[in-house]
């Protein structure tokens, strides 16, 4: 790298966009800005197919898929000559590419956008407070004992996924603690015209139909 793309590698951006949990509405003005003027967009599929610009337009798009070295090489490489839009789902310090991104360039380099989570808004559509909650992550990965341990009056946010579902999660909850009476909302498709919020118990929860990559708000 000669010392002008080394100058322009120190001073561009990857700029980390949270896109919200899904429906445009809910995205900030100005995650919306930086996507539709960036020269490089980084993003999973779905979110390419909905703020890429159309083929043809000068626009670089890289898909975030399970190679994360990759995509970490690409930004890596657009960055010695411009700013790097990459957008994530849902808040970008809760779970996302940003830890990765976080962990392989300065962070003078970095610069973020917050989004709504789903969390977030699992909790909003409750009008719940969620100062005092416990946010645990299923999602392809197990929390520690101690973050699902029943306590009286505790709250949790789970995030699910296909296999650590509404069916599943709730045994390992009661397998801690919580007690088979422990409300809980199984929310899908928040943000969506058919998002659902179900209320039920625990111990109902393992017998209705599951819902995976979804929010559990649970209170005890």
């Amino acid at each position: 790298m000669d010392i002008a793309a080394m100058n322009n590698a120190m001073n561009n951006k990857i700029i980390v966009a949270g896109i919200g949990p899904g429906n445009p509405d809910y995205m900030v003005p100005m995650a919306r800005q930086v996507i539709a003027e960036a020269k490089v967009l980084v993003g999973g599929r779905r979110a390419l197919g909905q703020f890429a610009q159309p083929a043809g337009g000068g626009q670089q798009i890289m898909a975030v898929t399970s190679d994360i070295p990759a995509v970490l090489d690409f930004i890596g490489r657009q960055l010695a000559a411009q700013d790097v839009v990459v957008m994530v789902s849902g808040d970008p310090g809760y779970y996302s590419l940003l830890d990765a991104i976080r962990r392989t360039f300065p962070a003078k380099n970095i610069s973020v956008i917050p989004g709504i989570s789903a969390i977030q808004l699992a909790f909003a559509r409750l009008a719940l407070p969620w100062h005092d909650a416990r946010l645990v992550s299923f999602h392809g990965r197990r929390p520690e004992a101690e973050a699902v341990r029943y306590t009286a009056g505790a709250v949790l946010g789970v995030l699910t996924d296909a296999q650590c579902n509404s069916q599943t999660i709730p045994a390992i909850l009661m397998e801690h603690g919580w007690p088979e009476t422990a409300t809980v909302h199984i929310c899908a498709r928040l943000s969506y015209e058919d998002e659902s919020i179900e209320t039920t118990t625990l111990s109902q929860a393992q017998h209705i139909p599951a819902v995976g990559h979804g929010i559990l708000v649970v209170e005890g």
